[in-house]
């Protein structure tokens, strides 16, 4: 019962994916030609803290876990990890879209840095974007940073890995700040 539960809940949530990209101008072969799948929401997440905006973030509870002691293990280096962006709802996805829109932005250049609602790892509760001070928030320059180097050195300890490193098959824009838990 559960099984078929749980194939009619995902064929749900593939139709309102579906409906919502289709009223963005999403192009229906999106998911095919970046290689991705969909991203189902999580719905069993705890609380891992503010952010650097001062809203509070949530994670499953196993990537919050590992988050705190990634984020530990890095401050006992000297290297302040903080968090920008945790989980996101197909609806906070669907806004921050139609709010570039909004603004002008072409879908094609919007879906190089944003993925389509019902596509995004934050959706899991396993994503999360990282900065540290004295470094632009989601900007490439992060790169530079020591906390950059912590991580590309040490987060595979702690299961996490970075998502969109340049000419990742999935077209996404270069994103070093941008690592989801694989656990």
């Amino acid at each position: 019962m559960t099984v078929l539960f749980s194939f009619f809940k995902k064929r749900r949530f593939i139709s309102r994916i579906t409906r919502l990209n289709e009223s963005l101008g999403i192009p229906g072969d999106y998911a095919r030609s970046r290689c991705l799948t969909v991203q189902m929401e999580s719905r069993k997440l705890v609380s891992i803290g503010p952010d650097i905006y001062d809203r509070d973030q949530r994670m499953l509870p196993g990537a919050a876990m590992a988050w705190r002691a990634m984020r530990d293990a890095a401050a006992q280096d000297q290297v302040e990890l903080q968090p920008v962006s945790a989980f996101r709802s197909v609806d906070y996805q669907c806004h921050i879209i139609r709010r570039k829109l909004e603004q002008g932005q072409d879908i094609e250049q919007i879906l190089q840095v944003s993925a389509a609602p019902g596509y995004s790892e934050h959706h899991t509760g396993r994503a999360l974007d990282i900065t540290t001070p004295g470094y632009a928030v989601l900007e490439e320059d992060f790169e530079r940073s020591e906390a950059f180097t912590w991580l590309t050195e040490s987060a595979a300890n702690y299961d996490f890995e970075m998502s969109f490193p340049r000419e990742n098959p999935h077209r996404v824009a270069y994103e070093p700040w941008h690592w989801a838990w694989r656990g």
